[in-house]
């Protein structure tokens, strides 16, 4: 069996469950999806979008869809660890990909935000989602977007309405429990902010089991004139887990966006981030931290399409690698040609803690606008050695001096994550998670 027919015989059991309460609209799309996929196939090296990352071991795999939306005993204070204590806020727990009422807790709203399961409100309210659902995140040109748009089945609906702000954050926690069966999960996300709204919203995937599985993660992001939006994504899982993401977002007028994008864990990693700056004025922020040792995998992909006049956008990515570890990065800013005043920066910085860690970083501009302000830059490199060398002429050991500045490398990315009690839990876990330092090599 081909894997294009494995996917095709899994769609044919998800049409018949979903066949009775789906709107006509959505099952043509997720038709249509499947076909695509189907077509384009998985992505190979010969793909220049994909030419360091293999996607071969996903493709291999029969991974089946995930059931279970409850999990024997588990607790809403096993999940502690996950939301970094009592975040004072509402959250959506899903369990395989699937809503789990039972551990979620929705506090008090503003008047007319709406925050729940997707599959809820295409049941109930499927009008409410149909101008956005697979509108902005393309499943004609990207296969894992397909994929997920074709098995699309429930993840986190957020909408509000016209200059309502949320001054608590609400927290998405995808949990993936694995049972021996290589599992798969499509979550889909649609973030709707109209004119002059504000929310944050914070996405975490994590693992209850350390058997392999898949993770395809869609987050479409809508952001209208004036709306500011904070989005942090952590990514935690077993590092057996195989992660697929792609966030998209669409942002007019005056609209306020930023990203803070954590990558922990995963066997296999691969993030994509889209932006369109589609209105004057518009302030977008992209902002990752990926940590990798052992043999794991960790590639973002970034790209900023200034369509408009007037806008500015603020990228950095900063990478840790030790071990046999892979980084890559690819950010691409496109100034189109009347998206004239365009003020861009990007900068990719890789710290390198073994001799066998290895990054590829690809920086690009493509600019056809001849008023604008743009650079990129990329580093790859180990510890300072001065750096090294004046705090050990301090007092400080050598063991403690590599990681106070392996650690200041890394919390520079999460000093920046305006939601404080996630701040906090990163950077305690920054301290049991990083490296000590440069492995031992002789004259060092």
């Amino acid at each position: 069996m081909t894997t294009q027919d494995h996917y095709i015989g899994e769609f044919s059991k998800l049409q018949k469950e979903h066949a009775p309460r789906q709107p006509a609209w959505l099952a043509l799309v997720r038709k249509a999806a499947l076909d695509r996929f189907v077509e384009l196939g998985f992505p190979t090296l010969d793909d220049e979008e994909w030419k360091y990352t293999s996607v071969a071991p996903i493709a291999k795999t029969s991974f089946r869809l995930g059931t279970e939306s409850k999990v024997p005993g588990l607790k809403v204070d096993q999940l502690q660890r996950i939301t970094f204590g009592e975040m004072e806020c509402s959250y959506l727990v899903f369990l395989n990909g699937r809503f789990a009422p039972d551990l979620s807790r929705i506090r008090p709203l503003p008047e007319g935000v709406r925050v729940g399961s997707l599959a809820t409100v295409l049941a109930e309210e499927p009008s409410r989602v149909e101008p956005h659902l697979s509108r902005h995140a393309a499943f004609e040109t990207q296969a894992f977007v397909s994929l997920n748009t074709a098995f699309l089945q429930d993840g986190a609906f957020v909408h509000l309405p016209r200059r309502k702000v949320m001054e608590e954050p609400i927290h998405l926690i995808y949990v993936t429990a694995p049972n021996g069966t290589p599992l798969a999960s499509h979550p889909r996300n649609l973030i709707v902010a109209e004119e002059g709204s504000q929310v944050a919203v914070v996405e975490s995937y994590v693992s209850l089991g350390e058997s392999p599985y898949f993770t395809s993660a869609v987050t479409e992001v809508v952001a209208s004139e004036g709306a500011v939006v904070d989005l942090c994504k952590l990514q935690r899982e077993s590092e057996q887990a195989f992660h697929v993401s792609t966030l998209q977002s669409h942002l007019s007028r005056s609209a306020r966006f930023a990203s803070h994008s954590i990558s922990l864990g995963g066997a296999l990693v691969r993030n994509d981030v889209n932006m369109v700056l589609d209105g004057e004025g518009i302030e977008c922020v992209l902002n990752g931290l990926y940590l990798a040792q052992g043999t794991q995998h960790i590639d973002n992909h970034t790209f900023i399409d200034h369509a408009k006049p007037h806008c500015a956008s603020r990228e950095f990515y900063k990478g840790v690698l030790s071990g046999r570890s892979h980084g890559v990065f690819n950010g691409k800013i496109l100034v189109r040609k009347d998206a004239q005043k365009t003020d861009a920066k990007q900068t990719n910085k890789n710290l390198l803690l073994s001799e066998e860690a290895l990054v590829d970083t690809k920086p690009q501009l493509e600019i056809y606008a001849d008023d604008v302000r743009c650079t990129h830059g990329a580093t790859i490199g180990q510890l300072d050695e001065d750096a090294l060398f004046y705090l050990r002429s301090r007092g400080l050991g050598r063991e403690d001096a590599r990681s106070l500045l392996i650690h200041a490398f890394a919390t520079d990315l999460i000093s920046r994550i305006p939601v404080k009690p996630v701040r906090t839990g990163l950077e305690c876990l920054l301290m049991t998670r990083l490296p000590v330092g440069i492995e031992h090599r002789e004259g060092i």
